[in-house]
């Protein structure tokens, strides 16, 4: 994940820090120096880094820390606070038109997600309760617009497109239809290039006189590092970005373009693609990163991917089930499918303050789902409700169904027995009413 290299310096150099009872300005110096070369080794900016350091230190000197009683604490506190400051503060919001459509301009160099993101961003209107629609504005490179049509329909969006038509007058087009239609936003899926050039932006610069989007999103791809502040500085010169959008900030990045573009242009990441599904798409909270970045994790984020991926018409009925100790197979399947919808495992584990450092190593085998839900899939309705009937001729046959050994299916049987039995323990009133009250604080919260 971006920014592990980033977490573990600066982990090792506050450590330095929590361990003194008292600091001199020569302790804060020090480590604000390991901080600045942590920040260079992530990619990021040489003036950001040494501005945020020069910040830091100055705060960090302050009588109101050398007399604290955790100075290393507030030290960190203070790195936390510039941190979030740093990405922008608080959350940036995706513009609303007063009268729609809302019209939304996505640019960036070719290659770096946008077609992919235009589609991310219009789904996640879509789940609440928009009518987005995208537009093929991209006539140069092939199969453009096969691709757009292709993430259009995984998203169960719409795609405007005339073929090889004049960008400008696709784009008028598209947003009369947008009008007529109900759509509320449109998205422009824009023309890139491999590198800026005087035609491309000349291109983004009549669409953009033409329509006058109410923003102009600039997809960037945080692995190009340093490369990427300079593609935000030409894209922001020539047309005035509103916004940012980092993608694959789940790979192996060092993460400084998303703490450098938002500094180098004063514009706002809006959101940060973290896999290559369209559901991978987070909406950018400065102060969550800051915390993941620091070691702290990330609770709120974690609570709002399960709030999104948990059914609560399926939590009732599997309240009602745990009332009677029906709880059966079905029931078990259907879980496994919930967690799965809110991503990564290990990344939902990195979320969870304190545990964040210790998973960073480990190898958690999520192929372990796929294998239960084979086996239980490879068995008959009757079974999957009451598991007592599978005798060895069925675990034979169930094996054999799903590639597996009959030993594969006993483990997965032995497991779901002790489920019960733990169901059993707690009580099922007992559990049912935790699970009501769960989802009675997920509606307040909303």
């Amino acid at each position: 994940m971006a920014f592990e290299g980033l977490s573990d310096r600066l982990e090792a150099a506050f450590q330095r820090l929590k361990s003194k009872g008292s600091l001199t300005e020569h302790d804060v110096r020090e480590a604000m120096r390991e901080v600045r070369l942590a920040l260079l080794e992530a990619d990021v900016n040489f003036k950001v880094a040494k501005d945020f350091t020069n910040t830091v230190t100055e705060r960090a000197i302050g009588a109101q820390v050398m007399e604290s009683l955790t100075p290393g604490q507030m030290v960190i506190k203070i790195v936390n606070e510039e941190l979030t400051n740093l990405m922008g503060g608080t959350q940036t919001r995706l513009t609303s038109a007063p009268h729609p459509p809302t019209v939304i301009m996505m640019c960036g160099l070719q290659g770096s997600g946008k077609t992919t993101h235009s589609a991310k961003i219009a789904l996640m209107l879509k789940k609440q309760g928009h009518r987005p629609l995208l537009v093929a504005c991209d006539i140069y490179r092939p199969a453009a617009i096969k691709q757009l049509q292709v993430v259009g329909e995984q998203a169960g969006v719409p795609v405007f497109e005339m073929g090889q038509s004049n960008p400008v007058t696709i784009a008028q087009e598209a947003i009369k239809l947008a009008k007529d239609q109900g759509y509320d936003y449109v998205f422009l899926d824009t023309a890139g290039r491999l590198h800026i050039d005087e035609e491309l932006m000349n291109e983004l610069k009549s669409v953009k006189s033409a329509v006058h989007p109410h923003e102009i999103l600039l997809v960037v791809d945080s692995m190009t590092g340093q490369d990427a502040v300079t593609v935000a500085n030409g894209f922001n010169d020539a047309l005035g970005i509103d916004g940012l959008v980092l993608t694959k900030l789940d790979g192996d990045t060092r993460g400084g373009a998303a703490l450098s573009a938002r500094a180098v242009t004063g514009k706002p990441i809006k959101f940060v693609g973290i896999g290559e599904k369209l559901e991978d798409l987070d909406v950018f909270h400065p102060d969550r990163m800051a915390s993941r970045i620091l070691g702290m994790g990330d609770m709120l984020s974690l609570i709002e991917k399960a709030e999104q991926a948990l059914d609560e018409k399926k939590a009732k009925e599997l309240e009602e089930k745990l009332r009677k100790n029906k709880f059966d197979l079905n029931d078990l399947l259907d879980q496994f499918d919930q967690i799965r919808r809110m991503g990564s495992l290990k990344d939902m584990l990195g979320m969870i303050p304190g545990l964040n450092k210790q998973v960073k190593d480990v190898e958690v085998d999520e192929s372990q789902f796929d294998r239960i839900q084979a086996i239980i899939l490879s068995m008959t309705p009757g079974e999957r409700e009451n598991p007592d009937i599978i005798n060895p001729s069925r675990k034979r046959r169930i094996a054999a169904g799903c590639g597996m050994e009959v030993e594969d299916v006993n483990r997965l049987l032995a497991q779901f027995r002790q489920m019960q039995k733990m169901f059993k323990q707690f009580g099922g009133k007992g559990m049912g009413k935790r699970l009501s009250k769960s989802y009675k604080g997920k509606k307040k919260r909303k």
